[in-house]
């Protein structure tokens, strides 16, 4: 009986797959996959804490402009936003690496959620701190950087491994713009080979899955971790 399957493809280009051409390329694969979904998250991290405060701010000339960006970049596919700042971005600054333009569109779309994620951890926290911190004599201000914020991002926590878990799967949408990721290195060597499409993105597939479980169980555990009930 002929073989259904033959994983030998994987085999011979594990290390492209893998790394790309690195170290005497650019990296690419499951490396630069991961490159562009931590640098976007950690941005994305001060992004959208920024962006909640703002959306939350007593003062309507600060409020209403973050949460019309938030609402509109909410509101724009992914894809969209990538295609904005791969055309936009050369424009207005010259020259940049299509990993940056990915890079930065990433970082503001998931920005964007996260500031509401941030605005749900400052608005759980219970209204009797802040009253209690105020009649203190702090400002409103050190309220929210003492008080308030410490506690809020211990909740946060959990949703934000959640948020970095989506962005793994976000950077896939990177190869519309030629940038090397994982599904990007898969569709070259489809191309080049011709014979193996379905055991090239069974492969990705589960790599894909590997990667968002390790993550998704590390979101487990942090909310167990970080639960209060553990903390008392």
């Amino acid at each position: 009986m002929e073989q259904m399957f033959n994983f030998s493809v994987i085999s011979d280009n594990f290390t492209y797959f893998m790394i790309g051409r690195f170290p005497h390329g650019p990296l690419g694969g499951v490396g630069l996959t991961l490159y562009l979904a931590v640098v976007s998250c950690i941005l994305s991290f001060f992004g959208g804490l920024i962006l909640g405060l703002l959306s939350i701010s007593r003062f309507p000339a600060v409020r209403y402009p973050a949460l019309a960006f938030i609402n509109l970049v909410r509101g724009m596919p992914l894809l969209m936003v990538i295609f904005w700042m791969y055309f936009l971005l050369p424009a207005l600054f010259g020259k940049i690496a299509e990993n940056n333009t990915v890079i930065m569109a990433l970082t503001l779309f998931t920005s964007a959620y996260m500031s509401r994620i941030v605005v749900a951890g400052i608005e759980g926290i219970p209204k009797g701190q802040t009253e209690a911190a105020l009649s203190t004599g702090l400002k409103s201000w050190q309220v929210m950087l003492y008080i308030v914020l410490p506690q809020g991002l211990r909740n946060m926590i959990p949703s934000f491994v959640n948020q970095f878990v989506s962005l793994i799967k976000d950077t896939s949408l990177a190869f519309i713009v030629g940038v090397s990721e994982l599904t990007h290195v898969a569709t070259q060597i489809n191309n080049r080979t011709m014979a193996f499409p379905t055991e090239i993105f069974i492969f990705i597939a589960l790599v894909y899955f590997i990667l968002c479980y390790a993550f998704t169980s590390l979101s487990r555990w942090l909310e167990q971790r970080l639960s209060w009930s553990k903390a008392i």
